[in-house]
């Protein structure tokens, strides 16, 4: 009897299944970053991320800047769930050693209290210690074991310090020196006790130890511009530091911030009361207006050193997704923060130099005002204009990638750019960011000054056969433009009555 199958279907149906390759992310442009200067996150680490204030407070005291700062952010509401905490190097750093993450089985004080002659070989600063009678029957929990291998380091080592980190899980060494040369090894085995470097996860073999060497002082500018290189998960960024930025730091920090190649978004808050004095022209918000700078966000308080994070998490809850959905910053609330109470002068003065403030009104309310960057441009604008650039360049990216043959180089091809483009656009119009309106801009293709956008835009792809062969012969589109007429926002009004008796 044979044991042959028959003959395989596919030679005569042969079935061939691709899958597309994966369209890039969106950006999240309610991302925030409040870089601070505390030791909790080291140099290498960078940053966390935490969706509720209860997580922060896990991590940070309630005294500290980011903790402080994270509170107004959380307070704001409606509440974005997703921020980060980075580290600003604003003093040099520590030289440590953070052990493995341990597990609940081995986190058992009775893996520990066996040890009456334990040994640990480590290295700080490039010196080799032996750490030797090391007894822990008598701790009482991790934090006792932690307390007796410090005691054991400081004879070697004075001002080292070891901790038990029960929110990470693991142990934590560090040198008491700072800078460059400062750093703690791995452990390795002693010539003779019980080695407990495996047991406290310290040993390179443990998996996950990570000995993280010290840094020399970054100025504010190297903290930004560390922070913009080490993720572009963030869209905006604040700091919350034990001592704050100079003027001339916030300036440096903008300056870079402008000029990079990913668009970003920087909350500053002023104390200073000369931004209310219309004869000072050197304070920080003259000196951002001067510059022009469009990604600057400058706020007065003089009751907190974080207020513009209450602006910027308000902002940061806008889903552009969505129908109808953009706001405008003006005339919101700021849970957390003191509202100011300023004259007629000292209002006019800030609108003047393009700042912002949470102010006191006649009629009993608080509000923000005006919701403008520095160079003068709306808030919902200029993110706006962001995520729209991120929307169409995914798109139009996803269309030319995952295309299984090809886009032509034809007007049939421009033209399926093209409706990715208008696909894009019209997501515009439904979260709000666009919308009908007079076209005031230049001639475009066959729209004039005053026309009548009726859709809110009009999208302009010149004929194939007007490429020039230089551009042709690189495989490039033609340019494509599209106007379009943003939805604005009303902030004043007039009201004029006439009562005829």
């Amino acid at each position: 009897m044979s044991n042959r199958l028959g003959l395989a279907v596919s030679d005569l149906v042969k079935v061939t299944v691709d899958l597309t390759a994966a369209a890039p992310s969106s950006r999240n442009f309610g991302a925030t970053l409040i870089l601070g200067d505390s030791e909790v996150i080291d140099t290498a680490e960078f940053m966390r991320d935490y969706s509720t204030l209860d997580e922060v407070g896990l991590d940070f005291t309630s005294s500290a800047p980011e903790y402080k700062a994270a509170a107004i952010f959380f307070s704001q509401r409606p509440q974005n769930n997703l921020l980060y905490i980075g580290r600003w190097a604003r003093t040099a750093s520590h030289g440590v050693l953070r052990g493995a993450e341990l597990t609940p089985s081995q986190q058992a004080l009775s893996n520990f209290t066996g040890i009456t002659a334990g040994a640990l070989r480590i290295s700080t600063d490039g010196v080799q210690h032996d750490l030797t009678g090391l007894n822990f029957s008598g701790a009482a929990n991790l934090n006792g074991v932690a307390a007796i291998l410090q005691t054991a380091l400081a004879v070697a080592v004075a001002g080292s310090t070891v901790v038990w980190n029960a929110n990470e899980e693991r142990f934590i060494i560090k040198s008491p020196t700072t800078g460059t040369a400062s750093a703690v090894s791995f452990s390795t085995a002693p010539p003779s006790g019980t080695d407990v470097g495996p047991l406290l996860g310290l040993n390179a073999a443990a998996g996950g130890p990570t000995p993280v060497p010290g840094i020399a002082a970054q100025s504010f500018l190297q903290g930004i511009v560390s922070a913009m290189d080490r993720s572009s998960d963030w869209y905006a960024v604040a700091v919350a530091a034990s001592v704050m930025p100079s003027v001339s730091d916030y300036i440096a920090a903008a300056g870079a911030i402008e000029g990079a190649g990913t668009s970003r978004f920087f909350a500053i808050t002023t104390q200073d009361q000369n931004v209310l004095d219309s004869t000072v022209t050197n304070d920080i918000m003259s000196q951002l207006k001067a510059l022009g700078y469009g990604r600057s966000f400058p706020q007065y308080s003089s009751s907190s050193p974080y207020a513009a994070i209450s602006s910027w998490a308000r902002q940061s809850t806008v889903n552009y997704d969505a129908n109808n959905t953009v706001i405008t910053l003006m005339y919101k609330d700021e849970p957390g923060v003191v509202a100011e109470n300023l004259s007629e002068s000292q209002a006019a003065t800030l609108k003047a130099k393009n700042g912002n403030v949470f102010v006191n009104y006649q009629n009993g309310k608080a509000i923000l005002q005006w919701g403008t960057m520095a160079n003068g441009d709306y808030v919902d604008e200029r993110v706006g204009g962001d995520w729209l650039q991120n929307r169409i360049t995914n798109d139009v990216w996803t269309l030319l990638a995952s295309n299984p043959t090809k886009v032509p180089q034809t007007d049939a091809g421009m033209n399926m750019i093209a409706n990715i483009i208008n696909k894009a656009m019209d997501a515009a119009v439904n979260n709000g960011f666009v919308a009908p309106g007079i076209w005031n801009g230049p001639p475009i293709g066959q729209l004039v000054t005053g026309d009548f956008l009726r859709v809110g835009y009009y999208t302009f792809v010149p004929p194939i056969n007007t490429q020039s062969q230089s551009d042709r012969a690189a495989r490039k589109s033609v340019p494509i433009q599209v106007a379009a007429k943003q939805a604005g926002a009303v902030h004043t009004a007039d009201v004029l009555v006439t009562v005829n008796r």
